[in-house]
């Protein structure tokens, strides 16, 4: 394939991870980038060599040249910024979550209907290494029949700039809700989400929300299995984890409690000592093209006077990064869905929004919409 397909990436701070990735991909031209700050905006543009850019989003849209924007702003204009880039035709990659209300999420799919575009959230749990490691032993019939899915996101927030102080754990959940949903590819039917705990006074007044943990029991539309999800960002001591665990009959996956430890495998039938495994997941760089391999264990944020915090706290995002950029470049030339797509994007999303409604309200059955 030689089509070259021309990105726009908005927002250069964990924006800027992806400038090396779409400079390598052979299907993508790293066209243009975008800032609101011309110094950083310019500082980002000398470093990488990027000649096209712009400080405001919405000249960026009338620029015919582009064919897919890649968003990275505040989590507050996703879905704004999705919609105009999808009404301008711009195919839409866009880092979590898809948007911050159900209407928004319902906006997103419906134009991806009308214009005909691709829409990926740029999931990067079900792209690491972990979650590519047990779909391997799923697709294999290693695991037998799934009994049962598990994920946490712990991460303390303290510190963190803008709207992200008191911040309701669910409002971010995508990291937990993807892989649970993403491994069989179901479909969150309703939920149910309990609230736990109390964060300093402080931080209420932001989003009237009081809870130190929120975790949420998911039902799966056609199938006999539910999910465990439970996430924290303040007030609660927990190194940072992004947890996905699976329980099959024949053989369970659950993952280490200390950063940097080995997963652990549980194999049923055999002498009780015996069942517990510890496994070193493999890297899965072979599934990319040879020129974006690399970015699978090293990236921009790997220099010391260089980091990002999400980087430094995610470990690197599981090696998910280039993975992420190949499967919605491919899903493009391919004229197919990408994973995940528009519709399980807004699935996935409103599983935390509606998650935070019911421990609001006492833990209360919130049903889904269908998209």
């Amino acid at each position: 394939m030689t089509q070259k397909l021309n990105v726009a990436i908005v927002g250069l701070g964990f924006g800027a991870e992806f400038i090396p990735i779409y400079q390598r991909h052979p299907n993508t031209n790293m066209y243009a980038i975008c800032q609101r700050t011309p110094e950083k905006l310019n500082a980002i543009g000398d470093a990488f060599g990027v000649e096209k850019r712009y400080t405001d989003f919405d000249e960026l849209l009338k620029d015919e040249q582009v064919d897919i924007v890649h968003i990275n702003s505040p989590i507050h204009n996703h879905a704004e910024q999705s919609l105009k880039a999808l009404n301008a035709g711009k195919h839409v990659a866009c880092t979590v979550p898809m948007a911050t209300s159900v209407e928004e999420c319902k906006a997103i799919v419906e134009a991806t209907r009308r214009t005909g575009k691709k829409y990926m959230m740029m999931e990067t749990v079900v792209y690491s290494r972990e979650f590519l490691f047990v779909k391997e032993l799923y697709e294999k019939g290693e695991l037998g029949k799934v009994q049962f899915l598990k994920a946490s996101h712990q991460q303390d927030m303290d510190g963190w700039p803008g709207y992200w102080p008191g911040l309701p754990p669910m409002h971010y959940a995508t990291h937990c809700v993807g892989p649970v949903a993403g491994l069989l590819q179901l479909q969150a039917e309703y939920v149910s989400c309990f609230g736990s705990g109390t964060i300093r006074e402080e931080l209420h007044q932001y989003y009237n929300s009081p809870f130190a943990i929120e975790s949420a029991h998911i039902k799966f539309k056609g199938s006999d299995l539910s999910a465990l999800v439970y996430r924290s960002l303040f007030d609660v001591a927990r190194q940072y984890r992004e947890s996905f665990e699976v329980y099959g009959s024949k053989k369970s996956f659950e993952w280490s409690l200390i950063e940097g430890e080995e997963h652990v495998i549980h194999t049923a039938k055999k002498p009780e000592h015996e069942i517990p495994e510890k496994v070193e997941v493999p890297d899965y760089a072979h599934y990319l093209p040879e020129e974006i391999q690399r970015f699978t264990t090293q990236g921009v944020y790997d220099i010391d006077e260089n980091q990002h915090l999400s980087f430094v706290q995610g470990s690197g995002h599981g090696g998910s990064h280039p993975h992420l950029v190949h499967e919605f470049v491919d899903a493009i030339i391919k004229n197919r869905e990408p994973f995940p797509n528009a519709e399980q994007s807004a699935n996935w999303t409103c599983v935390g929004i509606l998650a935070h409604e019911s421990a609001l309200k006492g833990g209360e059955i919130m049903y889904l919409p269908d998209f």
